[in-house]
């Protein structure tokens, strides 16, 4: 098998990725790096982002309070050392990514725009229109260009990390153009792959966040953190699940009942709509069930109403919205009310690391949705997630370009061994064949069907028992699955099976974890246990794989400042 060889390796080109990429370069221009995506980077997720990135900019605000804001809107699972040290580099970060060509709004007076998101105490998201992510995520391809050092692998999947004997020695990775595998050796390899959305049936999330950086962490050995805490966005356009992004309350939208009133004063009356996601999102649902929600071929739902905004904002501030509406509802905000419900956005668990991307393995480093570091405990802050990529991206990129010099490379001869063990994995699980009988996509419709019901804004016992049953008899029913697709050029079948073993694999510890946390906290809401217990669950959630299955373990929260307290708006 074909070796070849690096210093470091980032898996994943979107917006994570590409800061890492430009960090380690801007760093160490000796080092030999390359950028692994299994899509081409201007198609990864960040490019969906709508609503903007947070950071301290006016002179009315401060780190600390967008530090509190943070904890906070994480029901206090957050870790408030890495918090502190994430919201004084958003400010370093968003005006560098300026400076690089995100073209941010500007006020009248020239400095750049800032709005409302949710959870937040002042007007601290920066935004370019509401095509922010688009807009990023242009600025950092077209800045990682200018780098000479620095090669991609354009639609490579990666099927295995190689690690020996706790040490990272690079992937195994499938160029799907050609249908070959190789081994890509480095010295360190960071993970930003994206979060585990497409588990999900009705979500916001791309075809491509299945989980695979989680899973390809857990299976090297590295634990998986917190995930059983999964975002529910509260605006989702209905029967798509498309994002109608939270700027849009930002920008002075109101939610509706059928009854004609705002009932976000019921729950949150000092935030009304631009109370944090998770508490939006399980309002929605009480009004529904209720019997307050509108009813519809799709199902229930609430309006969101922009029209008060006037035709003139809504292009100015909110172009995509309207795009999204036009195209997928077919319907124009300007002149009616959105149909909503919420819908899976993100999860807030990952990888697990430190403040520097590291993880428990030598040389594997993460950063972005697919790590945890964790600054969004159980709850993530609307825009806090496109600034998390730029500043752990960053720290992750730096923290690598500094270890691989002192770090010494696995042999060819090990990295074929374990290659080869890999490979034998892969032909016995996916490839040979066999009289399997089995197809992948019953299996994930099963798995969608399972999550959306049992693992889903509210949860019970009895629902979460269930549902690791269920995930358990569907990946016993995986090992019966049957390749039918023989071209080895984009194998699409192939790899969609290495995609849903990877969230068969993560959806089995969210649905464990969240049966054992008997408590309801930010994003993680209990029927069962409605009360936030920090007696018993003020601690993270580790998770290791072992022969005998997931092996689960704690670690405590870091606090420095802001002590537990009562969570209300």
């Amino acid at each position: 098998m074909d070796v070849i060889n690096h210093d470091i390796l980032i898996v994943g080109g979107g917006g994570a990725g590409l800061r890492a990429a430009i960090e380690i370069s801007k760093s160490n221009p000796s080092l030999k790096t390359a950028v692994v995506s299994k899509v081409y980077p201007m198609r990864s997720h960040t490019v969906a982002a709508e609503g903007g990135s947070a950071a301290v900019l006016k002179e009315d605000d401060n780190h600390d309070l967008h530090a509190y804001d943070t904890v906070k809107g994480s029901d206090f699972l957050a870790d408030q050392d890495a918090v502190e040290v994430f919201v004084r580099d958003a400010t370093r970060e968003v005006v560098q990514i300026e400076r690089w060509g995100c073209p941010w709004n500007r006020e009248e007076d020239g400095r750049i725009a800032t709005r409302w998101f949710g959870g937040m105490s002042r007007k601290r998201t920066l935004h370019a229109a509401d095509k922010t992510g688009f807009h990023l995520l242009h600025a950092l391809f077209q800045t990682s260009l200018k780098y000479d050092t620095l090669m991609r692998y354009d639609e490579w999947f990666v099927a295995a990390l190689l690690v020996d004997e706790g040490k990272l020695g690079g992937v195994l990775a499938l160029d799907t153009r050609r249908g070959v595998f190789s081994i890509l050796a480095a010295k360190a390899v960071i993970l930003c792959t994206g979060g585990v959305g497409r588990m999900y049936a009705f979500t916001s999330n791309a075809g491509i966040k299945t989980g695979d950086g989680a899973a390809l962490a857990y299976r090297a050995g590295a634990p998986i953190k917190d995930m059983e805490f999964i975002q529910f966005h509260p605006s989702g356009l209905l029967r798509t699940g498309i994002l109608i992004t939270e700027a849009s309350r930002g920008e002075g939208g109101y939610l509706y009942n059928k009854d004609g009133k705002r009932f976000m004063e019921n729950y949150a009356p000092s935030k009304m709509e631009l109370a944090p996601r998770d508490i939006v999102s399980r309002s929605i649902i009480e009004e529904v069930l209720a019997g307050r929600g509108f009813e519809g071929p799709y199902g229930s739902y609430v309006q969101l109403d922009l029209r008060h905004l006037g035709e003139a904002k809504i292009m100015e501030k909110l172009p995509m919205v309207r795009e999204l509406c036009l195209d997928f509802a077919g319907m124009d905000p300007v002149y009616e009310p959105i149909p909503i419900r919420p819908t899976m956005h993100y999860t807030m668990g990952g990888v697990h690391t430190d403040k520097d991307g590291k993880t428990p393995i030598a040389g594997l480093y993460a950063a972005g949705e697919g790590g945890c570091v964790s600054i969004h405990g159980a709850n993530r802050l609307g825009s806090n997630s496109l600034t998390e990529l730029l500043v752990f991206g960053a720290r992750a990129g730096r923290s690598a370009a500094e270890y691989v010099p002192i770090s010494k490379p696995c042999s060819s001869e090990r990295l074929q061994s374990l290659a080869k063990r890999e490979m034998d994995i892969i032909q016995k699980r996916y490839m040979q064949p066999g009289n399997g009988k089995e197809k992948a996509g019953a299996i994930l419709a099963d798995l969608r069907k399972t999550m959306d019901e049992k693992v889903g804004i509210y949860r019970t016992d009895d629902g979460l028992k269930d549902a690791v049953q269920i995930i358990q008899r569907l990946k016993e029913r995986f090992t019966g699955i049957r390749i039918t697709q023989q071209s080895k050029v984009f194998n699409t079948e192939l790899t969609g099976a290495m995609e849903l073993d990877n969230m068969l694999e993560i959806a089995h510890v969210i649905a464990m974890n969240a049966r054992i946390r008997k408590e309801s906290r930010g994003g993680h809401a209990r029927k069962d246990f409605p009360k936030r217990d920090d007696e018993q669950f003020l601690h993270h959630s580790l998770v290791f794989k072992t022969p005998e299955g997931p092996k689960r373990e704690t670690f405590p929260v870091t606090i420095t400042k802001w002590k537990p307290e009562e969570r209300k708006y």
